[in-house]
């Protein structure tokens, strides 16, 4: 995190990094099925390249009929504990700094950064806050019947991040800005800070660095990311 806590900054904190957890994701897992138990919990898949992840954290759900997030907290039927012991952990964490949408047990589409029109993207929204509070980057949100999407944050070891690639980091670079970022500058510092990526910012611009990579991001007048050049070789 690097500006004030709020939950459109937590959301831009998480945007690039999170977006590259997903096209990890999306090569580790390849076409599977899935199979979660709130009970237990446990969260597998299966396909070609079966997995059962070492932990599953149940946020919430969001609902096209009252276009709402619930909390996993504040579901009526309950879940165990241990399935929702991270979204109680944002509670506080909420509570701590002041952020009523993690504090809320029942939230508005509307309400939420960006006013999102669809469940899907109201899941991601809470998804991205949660991991840039916690650390924790690999998300997953099914569609769980009528339209309705779970939010889940899921482990396994394979999900880490190998080193970053060149081509990799321009691929998140330009997917992230399709993703509402509020405020551009921070998040390409908090990506290149969690990221392990060397940069240096002049007024309009910074200067991203890592072993085969070379990229200026161009900022305009009012801080948006404007264009991203470079070479992509050995430095």
């Amino acid at each position: 995190m690097t500006g004030p806590i709020s939950l459109a900054g937590l959301r831009d904190d998480a945007v690039f990094l999170s977006l590259e957890h997903q096209m990890h994701l999306t090569d580790v897992l390849g076409e599977h099925e899935w199979r979660a138990n709130f009970d237990v919990p446990s969260f597998s898949v299966t396909g070609d390249r079966p997995r059962t992840c070492t932990a599953v954290h149940f946020l919430g759900s969001a609902a096209p009929g009252p276009r709402s997030w619930l909390w996993s907290w504040a579901t009526p039927s309950g879940y165990a504990p241990a399935a929702t012991r991270l979204a109680e952990w944002l509670r506080g964490f909420g509570q701590q700094h002041g952020i009523a949408e993690l504090t809320t047990p029942e939230l508005p589409f509307a309400a939420l950064p960006g006013a999102p029109d669809d469940p899907g993207r109201a899941a991601w929204v809470l998804a991205e806050a949660a991991k840039a509070a916690s650390g924790r980057w690999t998300s997953y949100t099914p569609d769980v019947g009528g339209g309705a999407r779970f939010a889940l944050l899921i482990e396994h070891p394979d999900f880490e991040l190998p080193p970053p690639e060149r081509l990799r980091v321009m691929r998140v670079l330009q997917g992230g800005l399709l993703q509402g970022i509020t405020d551009h500058r921070r998040a390409v510092q908090s990506y290149t800070a969690l990221r392990g990526l060397d940069i240096a910012w002049t007024e309009g611009s910074a200067a991203l660095t890592a072993p085969g990579l070379s990229l200026n991001i161009d900022f305009d007048a009012l801080g948006r990311i404007g264009k991203i050049t470079g070479s992509l070789h050995a430095v």
